[in-house]
């Protein structure tokens, strides 16, 4: 899903302003959290869009060949394998699978539900009347499902689960060195509950270019280290809106465990920032200047 944060925010980098026009689009939220916690309905404002259509509506419709002979003066590290001096830092052990499924004639297609459970969490996206994306995290949805109040009202049927990923929140360290920057997935991943994903990823984008432009036209070594801290403030920030959620989410193990794991974060964080500079640049626009 991509909330009022992301969507303006793509649409305006891409100067797009019809972008996903005529998508899914989630009006409501239904969100039981906690032991024993009845569900709570609110406003949303969402579209609903496929990573395959995204990238389609995005990419440029002719890219310019790099030129084979011309040595390139940066490494932007997207993909892993990294650069060997770095580090993932991993803070929880989470997983998350997605299935298919098929819903109720009386589920809401625009209303999208969040369940937490004594092991995970469950959240249920329509893309269609009838249709719709099961994320099951902490344990497999079947098992989930058999213990939900709220979410398995909604589903008429659950397919087949199409693999896992991990869940937990993890960033990569350092973050950047003398020709080269991490960013997107290589740099952090960040955990769905809080759906800010996309966004960060937007904006991240946007300071990794700024760097290397500044730096490209005679910018000092220490944008590399404003770089740095900027990407793992934003992780702390991250890591202090999951604490929100797993810490009210239950308290059985799993919960507890993570919730260990969100604060061994925060502490890490935290470190990192007090070590270092500081920031010394802000955006204007697409560019850095110094503050």
């Amino acid at each position: 899903m991509l909330g009022d944060q992301a969507l303006p925010l793509i649409r305006d980098v891409f100067e797009q302003p019809g972008l996903l026009r005529n998508l899914p689009v989630i009006t409501k939220r239904v969100v039981a959290w906690g032991p024993g916690a009845k569900p709570v309905a609110g406003e949303h404002s969402a579209v609903v869009v496929s990573e395959e259509v995204l990238l389609a509506a995005i990419r440029p419709s002719h890219i310019p060949e790099a030129d084979p002979v011309q040595d390139a003066r940066w490494t932007i590290f997207a993909a892993r394998p990294l650069p060997a001096q770095t580090v993932e830092h991993r803070f929880g052990s989470r997983q998350a699978t997605a299935a298919p499924v098929t819903l109720k004639n009386t589920s809401d297609p625009g209303a999208c539900h969040i369940e937490s459970l004594d092991n995970g969490w469950l959240f249920l996206i329509p893309n269609a009347p009838r249709s719709g994306w099961l994320l099951a995290v902490g344990d497999a949805p079947e098992v989930l499902l058999r213990a939900s109040r709220v979410i398995t009202a909604e589903i008429a049927n659950c397919g087949s689960s199409l693999g896992g990923f991990p869940a937990y929140s993890r960033i990569a360290s350092p973050l950047c060195g003398p020709g080269w920057l991490a960013c997107g997935t290589a740099a952090m991943a960040f955990d769905p509950i809080c759906g800010d994903g996309t966004a960060h990823a937007i904006r991240e984008a946007i300071l990794a270019s700024a760097v290397i432009r500044a730096l490209a036209n005679g910018g000092a070594d220490d944008l590399l280290s404003h770089y740095e801290a900027r990407l793992t403030a934003g992780f702390r920030r991250h890591l202090g809106l999951c604490r929100g959620f797993y810490q009210s989410g239950g308290t059985a193990p799993l919960w507890r465990s993570e919730l260990d794991a969100i604060d061994r974060g925060i502490r890490w964080c935290d470190a990192k920032l007090s070590a270092g500079a500081g920031f010394r640049y802000r955006l204007r626009g697409f560019e850095l200047e110094a503050v």
